[in-house]
């Protein structure tokens, strides 16, 4: 099958969306399938040479759902994308975020090929998506298939468009967090270690509550550590950590690889992910839970998805320090519940392995295909019919 995976933002940055499609494009090529990446591309050093790669330029950073999209405006895009539908025959055209402007609409639009949408995102409304939905529904209904990465997901794209949809959710490199890693030795020296991981800076993400349940989390251990991997600026905080006088108790470690997030995670005790919305999918959480790192998250709809509280992890109430403290002073106190979760997080992480996930797209991709020649025989049949009976009033 000759599959293409497109993406509307930026692939030399980090990110969710570009995540999935690596990985599922490397499943699909271990099966035997042909796969090219179409997506907007800042850093052309990385892929010019790579045939199954095709990048646009006019990279134009944009805000949404708390986070920055960095996103293709280039003024040769849709030319380029129309001789690209063209010319590559696809067998399937399967579009990631598909109605973010402005690359996937315009695959969408020169696509003749079977068309499958996932969408990713998540929130409690889109004014967006409210206005614009008149428009975004004629190129909804351009596609053969209507994926979802989390029921969450499903409900917010449902409030605005009609279709039948699969959820399939983003997968996890499994083999990336399962394997033995060692420990970090300066983080092996006695203290307690609690672990945050992403893009602190971002307000969804919750960090300034992980700093304030910090200062009550020392009340009970007084040595505590709050480990942060991930982009950000720590000087934003400088303020409020002078304040609660936290710097013996926190760490910025910065970004790291993914054999570096593993022994983070072999060093700390637990995860603390207390985001407080526009999560679609728990997928920090599921890395922890294949690692055996209990975690404790905010109860956002994406992150209940995927942990039942006190069973794969302890939830806690969204923007409250106090809630979190509690729930990191109770993970820490408790050896027998910090085995329990992760021995059931470990065990739901597995179902959400790239290779399982891989499958249930491919599956997905074959029922659409089936059901679309299915409808077109059937209207050819209807059509065939009308064309009889005008003959027979004729007659």
């Amino acid at each position: 099958m000759r599959i293409a995976l497109a993406s509307p933002y930026d692939f030399a940055s980090h990110g969710g969306v570009n995540q999935h499609i690596q990985h599922v494009k490397l499943e699909f090529e271990r099966l035997g399938h042909e796969v090219v990446v179409i997506a907007p591309l800042s850093n052309t050093a990385t892929y010019v040479q790579s045939p199954d790669f095709h990048g646009f330029g006019g990279i134009v950073p944009i805000s949404a759902n708390g986070s920055v999209a960095r996103l293709s405006f280039s003024f040769n895009l849709r030319r380029r994308l129309k001789v690209l539908m063209e010319t590559e025959h696809f067998d399937v055209v399967h579009l990631h975020e598909p109605l973010t402007p402005a690359l996937p609409l315009a695959v969408l639009n020169y696509s003749r090929s079977v068309n499958i949408g996932t969408f990713h995102a998540y929130a409690e409304s889109s004014m967006a998506y409210f206005y614009a939905r008149p428009v975004l529904q004629r190129f909804v209904d351009r596609l053969d298939g209507l994926i979802a990465v989390s029921e969450p997901a499903h409900e917010y794209a449902q409030q605005y468009f009609n279709g039948q949809w699969k959820i399939i959710p983003n997968g996890v490199d499994i083999s990336s967090f399962t394997g033995p890693a060692a420990p970090l030795d300066h983080l092996m020296d006695g203290r307690p270690n609690l672990l945050f991981l992403g893009r602190f800076e971002e307000e969804r993400k919750g960090f300034k509550y992980a700093l304030r349940a910090l200062q009550w989390v020392r009340q009970s251990y007084k040595d505590v550590r709050l480990v942060v991997v991930g982009q950000g600026d720590p000087e934003r905080y400088s303020s409020q950590i002078d304040k609660h006088g936290l710097w013996q108790n926190i760490v910025f470690v910065g970004p790291v690889s993914n054999e570096d997030r593993a022994r983070y995670m072999a060093s700390c005790t637990a995860l603390v992910a207390p985001n407080t919305h526009g999560e679609s999918q728990g997928i920090v959480l599921l890395e922890a839970m294949a690692a055996g790192l209990p975690v404790i998250a905010g109860d956002i709809p994406g992150y209940a998805a995927i942990v039942t509280n006190n069973r794969e992890g302890l939830l806690v109430e969204p923007e409250s320090e106090h809630s979190l403290a509690i729930a990191a002073v109770r993970m820490l106190a408790d050896g027998d519940l910090r085995a329990r979760l992760a021995a059931a997080g470990s065990l739901k992480a597995e179902a959400y392995s790239w290779p399982k996930v891989a499958v249930r797209i491919l599956d997905y991709y074959e029922e659409v295909c089936e059901r679309k020649v299915w409808d077109e025989s059937r209207g050819e049949r209807r059509q065939r019919l009308k064309r009889v009976f005008r003959r027979m009033r004729r007659a």
